[in-house]
């Protein structure tokens, strides 16, 4: 009875042997399975991504900047003397034209200068008038003098002529003939002399007068001045424009060369654009651009370059090439987007989050099948606003994510849901 007993327990046995085998073995072949299985990928949802196709063709290279409309031609309005303000006709705002008064100063002791300067300027006149009377006087007297010598003379004259010729028909002593003779030329010579003297008078007439303008001229100018000056008081604006800003307040006393007012020409703006460092060292004089003023684009082009770098920018000024749209003033932001070039034919993609031009980054290439993603080494080369030029890695067809997939550096690919 003993026998099948044993039997049976040695059959069970060797089963408890050969299961035991078989699990080992199943065992042995699970963990070689997972060790070669792949680490599983992160789901992303695609909606939250932004894809791009690699094409080749033409690439219009640009920088973009921050910026404003200013004026091209800004009116300063400064105090040309010392005063008080005493009126203020406008606030901004207003359209001027150059010979609106824009504020009224006073300054007492000016305005009693110029008085002064046109009470001399009238006593110079005076003295002048007088003193051409008076030399005038002088001349009629040294003309009458010489027409008496003349008168002599000429009666002299006659005299000798007569004598000579009695004398010739022996009716005068030779003695009267020599004396009226002597006569005669000494009264000659004392006319020449006479009118020498009067052709003199003249000409010391002439420069006396002429100094005495050129004195009336001097206080004529002062007075001028001074009047110019109070003149001046009335501030006027200088230009055609609107004006901007009116820095004085009623009663406020000012310098002379304070800014009171300022006046711009809202029909002459240009866009005053912030461009990085980086992307600044392309821009050349002349280069089209386009500005964007929120409530229309217009045409311009590059007209001055900074040579400074301020806050990590270089201000770029862009001459406007066209009408403005409506709205648009001084001060105004604006977005300038500047053309650098055109490249013909080339592989290119839009840019990327974190792409920079001459650099290797890692990015996102979507499979055909568009479920999942693995990441390829891409080497960029010139870069433009929207677009970045592909020099390795990725191939005309190719899709690739663009956006910020710093959350999955530590993956190599990604599942999209």
């Amino acid at each position: 009875m003993d026998k099948p007993r044993e039997g049976i327990a040695k059959k069970k046995m060797i089963r408890r042997i050969i299961m035991g085998v078989v699990g080992l073995a199943a065992i042995g072949s699970a963990t070689y399975m997972l060790g070669n299985l792949k680490p599983a990928a992160p789901t992303v949802e695609a909606a939250t991504l932004w894809p791009d196709t690699v094409k080749r063709g033409p690439m219009l290279r640009q920088v973009r900047g921050l910026g404003t409309l200013v004026p091209e031609e800004v009116m300063q309005v400064p105090a040309n003397s010392e005063g008080r303000v005493e009126k203020r006709h406008f606030l901004p705002g207003v359209k001027v034209t150059a010979d609106t008064v824009l504020l009224e100063l006073s300054n007492p002791e000016l305005q009693l200068s110029m008085v002064d300067a046109e009470w001399q300027l009238k006593s110079g006149e005076a003295t002048y008038t007088d003193l051409k009377v008076r030399l005038e006087s002088q001349r009629l007297e040294q003309k009458a003098k010489a027409a008496q010598v003349k008168s002599e003379f000429v009666q002299a004259k006659l005299k000798s002529d007569r004598e000579y010729e009695l004398a010739k028909n022996g009716l005068a002593a030779d003695l009267n003939v020599r004396l009226a003779k002597a006569t005669a030329e000494e009264l000659g010579e004392r006319y020449e002399v006479e009118q020498q003297r009067l052709a003199n008078m003249g000409e010391m007439i002439e420069a006396q007068l002429q100094g005495q303008k050129v004195e009336i001229e001097k206080r004529r100018a002062a007075y001028n001045l001074k009047k110019l000056q109070v003149d001046q008081l009335k501030v006027r604006a200088g230009t055609t424009g609107v004006l901007q800003t009116v820095a004085v307040e009623i009663g406020q006393k000012v310098a002379a060369g304070t800014i009171l007012a300022r006046v711009v020409q809202p029909w002459k703006l240009k866009a005053e654009l912030k461009i990085a460092e980086t992307q600044a060292k392309d821009i050349l004089i002349g280069q089209p651009a386009q500005i964007d003023t929120r409530n229309g684009i217009v045409n311009g082009s590059v007209m001055r370059i900074d040579p400074a770098v301020v806050n990590g920018t270089v201000t770029v000024d862009v001459r406007i090439e066209g009408t403005l749209p409506p709205g648009a003033r001084p001060d105004l932001s604006v977005d300038g987007t500047i053309e650098l070039e055109k490249l013909s034919d080339v592989l290119y993609v839009g840019r990327p989050v974190f792409g920079q031009k001459n650099s290797t980054v890692g990015l996102f290439k979507l499979t055909p099948d568009g479920k999942e993603a693995n990441r390829v080494q891409v080497q960029f080369g010139r870069d433009s606003v929207n677009q970045i030029e592909i020099v390795k890695g990725l191939s005309i067809g190719d899709k690739v994510i663009l956006s910020d997939m710093s959350n999955w550096d530590a993956h190599q690919r990604i599942r999209l849901n």
